[in-house]
């Protein structure tokens, strides 16, 4: 059994792990104080972040960025390990957890954060002098954590701990929660993970049976208020929901994100007639939506999206080009982002249309005037089909523009980004954890040289960090979800949680299938599907790189 961390302190006065903690925490929070304003006196010389500036220094912005990431993940898991420990649940599989992130992260801190496999950004890259980088890396919490808190013999005892499904308790603190949890894992095992792998090869829509069961549980109103026939339960019970359903298969764990941007849009920037009128169909299922916003020239910046739309007669009239629009054939309607405003520049001209349109087939993906697509062939993220919309005087009623009001459109978006990231974290979450559970039930099975894989060092390592990371990313998921339900402005934390979740996401999923050997590049092993399903998590809901680039501005910016 791997030791506590205080037993292994030199110190005849050693510090208890939790204060060790504390004061390795301190230090990580002075790091980004002082990796901050060296970075704002390089891109921000007057005090206001200067764009062309903060190009010319994107890697050391974007250093600054995944420096928070980590300093906040960390955050996150002391706070997670402190709920244990109150409620007398802190057991050694989640002490060993909470050691080994702090002892990861800070080695990684010190000595070079991945912002991806060929990008690692070092304490030098954020522009710190010799005394700030003296101050962390002499650090004594920060040393013995780095010593100490991720070792070999720990990740063995790690692997032994998490040998039969046990993966650290998730420190809900509600029983709701905990039953609303149970209930959507037997429902991804039963009903979803079975089917996954036809889905996947045959490139088939999701059943709408399996539509109507996941509306019937409520699933597409979760989080909208009861007035608006929805169950009003907040972020982190989508997350919750999200990641058991992504865990079984990512295409009916993002069902749901489609009707979530849909229900927050008409929820906060909608008239009450617009209001009434879908919020209750979208919560009951009778709307499926899809999100139009993507264009083929211009990804991230919607700022100079083209599509537009004009007034014809008593309605509008919608003419351009869509990409990337998820579910697009079998959706009701859309969420339409277009320029109405020709004369006003950039943001300022976008509005926001709700356009009702029938429901396709197969057959007939898109039964009405005005309105063409095709269909964009992907490696993974399948079950609702990716589409390229032309628009040509698509009609649009009226009263269907958001709100009532022209130019609003970007601002409308923009407060549906904390959700949508949020969500996304919990569907990466997910991910991860299914190609965990790949990984550790192959090493268990498969036998080399006479031995379970599961016994050989560099195989039970990867999957005890797995178990570690996906910890860190749940927790750091959690936390972005309570600042919304407590209705703080969350976009920092949504953007940090997506950031690293999709790392992890990624980095679970390319682990496990090297655990399966050549056996994992075959398309008859789910964790083939699954590595497909994990690389999207890094492009959509902003690039990693956009991201980064966001959470950047934000720092600098306060």
């Amino acid at each position: 059994m791997a030791t506590a961390l205080s037993d292994t302190l030199a110190a005849p006065r050693a510090k208890a792990p939790d204060a060790v903690i504390a004061e390795a925490l301190a230090a990580t929070d002075a790091l980004l104080l002082a990796a901050r304003e060296a970075v704002a006196a390089r891109v921000a010389p007057g005090g206001k972040v200067d764009p062309a500036l903060l190009d010319a220094n994107q890697f050391a912005a974007h250093g600054l960025a995944w420096l928070e990431v980590y300093r906040q993940a960390l955050h996150a898991m002391q706070a997670w390990g402190t709920r244990l420990s109150t409620s007398g649940e802190l057991g050694e599989l989640e002490q060993l957890m909470l050691e080994a992130a702090f002892g990861e992260y800070l080695a990684r801190m010190a000595g070079g954060l991945p912002m991806s496999q060929v990008e690692v950004v070092r304490l030098v890259d954020l522009l710190l002098d010799d005394t700030a980088v003296r101050d962390f890396t002499g650090n004594a919490a920060v040393r013995v954590l780095i010593a100490k808190g991720n070792t070999a013999e720990r990740r063995q005892r790690l692997a032994e701990l998490i040998e039969a499904g046990d993966f650290g308790d998730w420190s809900l603190g509600d029983p709701t929660l905990d039953m609303i949890r149970e209930e959507f894992r037997k429902f991804s095992e039963e009903k979803v993970a079975p089917h996954a792998p036809t889905w996947h090869a045959r490139d088939a829509l999701i059943p709408i049976e399996l539509v109507e069961e996941l509306a019937a549980l409520g699933v597409f109103g979760l989080t909208l208020p009861e007035a608006h026939g929805g169950l009003g339960m907040g972020k982190v019970a989508m997350c919750v929901v999200t990641e058991e359903l992504s865990r079984g298969y990512i295409g009916v764990g993002s069902l749901p994100t489609r009707s979530e941007i849909a229900g927050e849009l008409i929820r906060a920037g909608g008239t009450s007639e617009q209001q009434a009128r879908f919020l209750p169909r979208i919560a009951s299922g009778e709307i499926i939506p899809t999100a139009v916003f993507t264009e083929p020239d211009t990804g991230s910046d919607l700022a100079s999206l083209k599509t537009r739309a004009v007034r014809a007669g008593d309605g509008w009239a919608i003419t351009g080009a869509k990409t990337w629009i998820t579910h697009a054939a079998r959706a009701d309607l859309m969420t339409v982002l277009c320029r109405t405003r020709p004369d006003a520049a950039g943001y300022h001209g976008l509005s926001m249309l709700l356009a009702e349109k029938p429901r396709g087939t197969e057959a007939d993906p898109f039964p009405v005037a005005g309105l063409s697509g095709s269909k964009i062939p992907v490696l993974g993220y399948r079950g609702m089909k990716e589409y390229t919309l032309a628009f040509d005087g698509f009609r649009v009623d009226g009263d269907n523009l958001l709100g009532g009001v022209e130019g609003q459109g970007f601002k409308q978006l923009m407060a549906t980004f904390e959700g949508a990231r949020i969500q996304t974290a919990a569907r990466a979450v997910g991910v991860a954890r299914c190609a965990l559970e790949l990984g550790l039930a192959y090493a268990k099975e498969r036998r080399q040289f006479g031995r379970p894989l599961l016994d050989f060092p560099r195989v039970s390592g990867k999957l005890a960090w797995m178990a570690v990371e996906i910890q860190i990313a749940r927790q750091l998921t959690f936390s972005a979800a309570r600042e919304k339900d407590a209705g703080q402005r969350c976009d920092l934390e949504a953007g940090l949680a997506k950031l690293l979740a999709a790392q992890v996401a990624w980095a679970a999923a390319d682990n496990a299938l090297q655990i399966h050997g050549g056996n994992g590049y075959a398309a008859e092993y789910p964790i083939s599907r699954v590595l497909c399903d994990a690389r999207v998590l890094n492009i959509f809901e902003g690039a990693a790189e956009i991201q980064a680039q966001v959470i950047a501005r934000r720092l600098l910016e306060n």
